[in-house]
């Protein structure tokens, strides 16, 4: 089962780089992620995201490929490769991998323009090595599906508090 974090920041070069220390965790097997995405509220009001994977271009190369192939068999590979790539880009644009795309600009509608809030879809956690890394990061934890405990660690975390500094639970 999956765990769904999201953590606000006050600028989306924060935010990517604590993405870019999850990654890193994450090739140390520490952790692993089924999404990663950066929302940024723009000042406008408008949400931006910043996938890990970029649908489009992969759905338009993959059909490419294929209509390539396909094309070759009518002896048409040019016009092959046009639609395959055509209607890999559609299909790519279509897909919605990870995290619900519309859930992401909802909860980052609550943000500061300017703002940006990262989205983790976290599959496995080794949650005392890869909170020790978090340390002192900074972020606001805005929505996250762990238990209190759990979600406590890692706002202390976040805040750079360790457990023993940490005030009692009234």
């Amino acid at each position: 089962m999956s765990d769904l974090v999201v953590i606000a920041f006050p600028s989306e070069e924060k935010a990517e780089e604590v993405r870019q220390k999850v990654l890193e965790l994450q090739k140390d097997y520490l952790i692993e992620l089924g999404d990663a995405v950066i929302a940024v509220k723009q000042p406008n009001g408008h949400i931006k995201l910043n996938q890990l994977v970029n649908t489009t271009a992969v759905g338009a190369v993959s059909g490419t490929l294929w209509g390539t192939l396909i094309g070759l068999i009518f002896l048409q590979p040019l016009l092959g490769a046009a639609i395959g790539a055509a209607s890999g880009a559609v299909g790519g644009a279509l897909a919605d991998v990870g995290i619900n795309d519309q859930f992401i600009k909802e909860v980052a509608q609550t943000l500061d323009a300017g703002n940006a809030a990262l989205f983790l879809l976290i599959r496995k956690l080794t949650a005392d090595k890869v909170l020790a890394d978090l340390k002192g990061v900074g972020g606001t934890v805005l929505r996250t599906s762990f238990d209190h405990t759990k979600e406590q660690a890692l706002r202390d975390a976040l805040a750079g508090v360790t457990p023993a500094e940490a005030p009692p639970a009234a």
